[in-house]
């Protein structure tokens, strides 16, 4: 069985949801981007396939298996993908993975990594922020997951 921390897969699994770079701004004192800051790329990224999904409002109500598996660089290109692995009445959960590129000499590397991955869970809510139904039927972004 491979370490939590070994990568289990070479490509990105899902659908690219959003991408940044990496800031100073965003380092701890390792000089290392600090996880807090990827987690909430993930979540922003995350919340954008769930809304979409539940084709409304969404709340964030759960991150598991945070597995950071290795450190991000000041400059790296931050890529989050995601894709749904489960619905349920009111609530999905998506897998969620983040892949670095690196900016080396004015040039970005076609080499992609993965440093963190983790399965999050949203919950549909309606204007007063109770739990309401997923739409099931006819909606293209649950083809094949049902």
């Amino acid at each position: 069985m491979p370490h939590r921390n070994t990568p289990t897969h070479t490509q990105p699994q899902g659908e690219l949801l959003l991408r940044t770079v990496a800031m100073p701004s965003d380092t701890n004192p390792n000089q290392d981007i600090f996880g807090g800051w990827i987690m909430s790329q993930m979540d922003l990224g995350g919340g954008i396939l769930a809304a979409e999904i539940a084709q409304g409002r969404i709340a964030t109500v759960c991150a598991q298996e945070m597995n950071f598996i290795r450190p991000v660089k000041v400059g790296n290109v931050v890529c989050c993908y995601g894709r749904c692995v489960r619905v349920g009445n009111t609530s999905l959960q998506l897998k969620l993975e983040v892949w670095v590129k690196t900016l080396m000499n004015d040039h970005v590397t076609e080499t992609r990594e993965l440093v963190t991955e983790a399965m999050f869970t949203y919950v549909a809510i309606d204007a007063q922020g109770n739990p309401r139904p997923v739409p099931k039927e006819n909606n293209p972004k649950l083809a094949g997951l049902l």
